[in-house]
């Protein structure tokens, strides 16, 4: 396969700044391709706050980019930052990314978030046409750049650098569009002849995700299964028909982990480091779990461990529901999570009343995180819809069973064992109800309880190759193909 020269543009990205799946992504999956022997560029708004709380070193390029926005003539100066081996581009505007949060404060957005990120595209696009020789790829990454491909085609296709590129746009969540007042078309100098059904325009304002279904020559979900879900009513979000229209240009291809992070038997925060094969250690991450949450010490206690957003996507309600009930049949219940304030207080008062046997931290926090990965027995992802999912992921690393809505990547990442008794990693149920998650919460208690079929879906759960080698590949192959169109 030729090597190729890829650019990734994205609003986020591990280890610089990030809120959620789509930094791993936008961070991973750009040192897998290189790996491979790609050359690839990762450019970023310069989050002057977020690079110094994560220690991230940056230098000036001595290269400014001039570009007007909403009236405004900005000079923009590029930063460079190079970790473990990644080349980033940054760009610099103080006013506009030197901001607490990356999108807006907490359960928010910003008004000018349009603006922030069309003037990020086109300084990105300029960025792209300074670099070395003629780019292949550029590799965009939900809402915020999803003007780049129309730009790339209607204002950026005389630039010999950057005409010939082919562009693949990947949507991590549909339920992000990028919707915002049709004013913006003529304050920022967007292509208004775009500006109808079959472009950008969604219920007479603007929608930068519709851009780029639009105008990409390649679109990609982070799941088979997402891919399929979003061209339906249920998950399409008022999109469906549309993707339907542009399906042919739609795949998926599922999220890697990196695995190197995320390995139990080197990880330093957790009590006892353990393998497949090698599974003393995990009895002693438990141990430290219960210890340290101040759960009554029981080895064979149910233990089980939810990490997530608190969100109604993610069924925490559905967890609400059953939450006393599996108190009362002597389980036991590990939480780590913020956001709805009414399930945090839910959590709270319910953890409060029994403090023997439930924990809830209200937060994020890494290092309680991976001691819950690997001291929990069963993990809890009981999502409405999920694109992919990274908790599965991290929960299967550690050998700890998931228990799982059989929707978007859950379906793709997570054996069944109503499926394959031999292969399961976990157990799916269907219906987002109460009943059908205690259903699957009660199966997965009685596989527990019996210790030659646990040990095996346990063994297979750490077993299973959640590296991004092989979507690397994927990806590789996908813009491969598109070079030779």
């Amino acid at each position: 396969m030729a090597k190729l020269n890829i650019v990734f543009i994205a609003s986020e990205a591990i280890p610089l700044a990030k809120t959620g799946g789509l930094a791993d992504v936008a961070g991973s999956l750009p040192r897998a391709l290189q790996q491979l022997g790609h050359k690839l560029t990762v450019i970023l708004p310069f989050y002057r706050q977020h690079l110094s709380a994560n220690n991230i070193e940056t230098t000036p390029l001595n290269q400014t980019i001039e570009m007007w926005a909403d009236g405004v003539q900005r000079l923009c100066p590029l930063h460079q930052a190079i970790v473990d081996d990644l080349h980033f581009i940054l760009v610099e505007q103080d006013d506009l990314y030197d901001r607490k949060g990356l999108y807006g404060p907490a359960g928010s957005a910003y008004d000018d978030n349009l603006l922030r990120f069309l003037l990020f595209d086109r300084v990105a696009l300029e960025a792209v046409d300074l670099l070395d020789g003629p780019v292949d790829i550029l590799h965009c990454h939900d809402w915020q750049t999803g003007m780049i491909p129309l730009l790339l085609k209607t204002q950026y296709q005389h630039r010999p650098a950057i005409a010939q590129a082919k562009t693949v746009y990947t949507i991590h969540n549909l339920a992000y569009q990028g919707v915002f007042d049709a004013d913006w078309i003529h304050r920022l100098g967007i292509p208004s002849h775009y500006f109808h059904p079959d472009g950008y325009e969604f219920h007479g304002m603007v929608n930068c995700m519709k851009a780029a279904i639009e105008s990409a020559h390649a679109i990609t979900t982070v799941s088979p299964s997402y891919a399929e879900e979003i061209m339906t009513e249920e998950y399409g979000c008022e999109l469906e028909g549309y993707l339907l229209n542009h399906g042919d240009r739609i795949s998926g291809i599922v999220n890697g982990l990196a695995v190197e992070d995320w390995n139990p038997a080197t990880d330093p925060e957790i009590e006892r480091n353990y393998a497949a094969g090698k599974t003393a250690g995990k009895k002693k991450c438990k141990q430290a779990l219960q210890q340290a949450c101040g759960l009554n010490e029981s080895a064979d206690t149910p233990l089980l461990v939810l990490i997530s957003r608190l969100a109604e996507q993610k069924g925490i309600d559905l967890l609400l529901a059953n939450a006393k009930a599996w108190l009362k049949r002597g389980y036991q219940l590990a939480i780590l999570g913020s956001g709805d304030v009414q399930e945090e207080q839910a959590l709270t008062k319910l953890a409060r009343a029994n403090p023997e046997s439930m924990y809830f931290h209200c937060g994020f926090n890494e290092k309680l995180a991976r001691q819950i990965y690997a001291g929990g027995d069963i993990f809890l992802m009981p999502s409405r819809f999920e694109p992919c999912g990274l908790g599965q992921l991290m929960a299967m690393r550690y050998g700890t069973v998931p228990v799982v809505r059989a929707t978007g990547g859950l379906i793709d990442t997570v054996i069944d064992y109503a499926t394959s008794k031999t292969k399961a990693t976990g157990v799916h149920f269907i219906d987002a109800t109460p009943k059908a998650f205690d259903v699957a919460v009660e199966q997965a208690v009685k596989l527990y309880q019996t210790p030659r079929i646990w040990s095996r879906i346990r063994s297979n759960a750490l077993k299973r190759d959640s590296s991004w080698h092989a979507s690397a590949q994927a990806y590789a192959a996908l813009y491969q193909n598109l070079l030779e169109e």
